[in-house]
């Protein structure tokens, strides 16, 4: 039987999301009715978190995101949060202010997320799930499925980061922006 589950593992880590690959326009609904779109932030290296208000690992990465936003925002570093779990748009407030977020969370429907993430409705996964996106917009780290320790290590995180932001930025914007996610059903490899 361990075998069995041990194959089933290794079968389901197979069908990880593909990275790099350019990162599908969102909508991130904000408290209060604003919204805004992730391209916005194209040029500059992105890290965000999807998360559960009430998942505790989420709310200590949530922790290490202000942090990462504090010493690396003005060097072209933005931390986003992303909630999707029932009734996320009236939990948000009180997720950013009980656990200090300081970068900007905002809230969005499980299929967004999981059509962005790549992952089937049917698919097991934690949270939170990690994504980093590069200047050019281009995701060239994102969680398992089943989630990855490491990128909840602040460490780690930073090394990350300051390799992106060595990088060059993007070329200018054309007029041939990513389409928004629309499908639940992951493309799986």
């Amino acid at each position: 039987m361990k075998a069995f589950a041990l194959s089933l593992g290794l079968a389901l880590s197979v069908f990880a999301a593909e990275v790099p690959r350019q990162s599908p326009e969102f909508v991130l609904n904000y408290p209060g009715g604003k919204q805004d779109l992730l391209s916005k932030h194209r040029g500059k290296v992105v890290l965000v978190e999807f998360l559960f208000t009430t998942c505790p690992h989420c709310q200590h990465t949530a922790g290490i995101f202000s942090k990462l936003q504090n010493d690396y925002g003005s060097k072209g570093f933005q931390a986003l949060g992303v909630a999707f779990n029932d009734m996320a748009q009236m939990l948000v407030p009180d997720f950013i202010r009980d656990y200090g977020a300081k970068f900007p969370v905002a809230a969005a429907g499980r299929e967004q997320v999981m059509t962005y993430l790549s992952l089937s409705a049917m698919e097991r996964f934690v949270v939170p799930q990690i994504v980093l996106i590069d200047k050019k917009g281009q995701i060239r780290v994102q969680s398992p499925p089943l989630g990855d320790p490491k990128l909840q290590d602040e460490a780690y995180l930073r090394t990350q980061i300051e390799a992106l932001l060595k990088e060059g930025a993007a070329p200018a914007a054309t007029s041939s922006a990513a389409k928004p996610a629309t499908s639940s059903v992951a493309k799986k490899k």
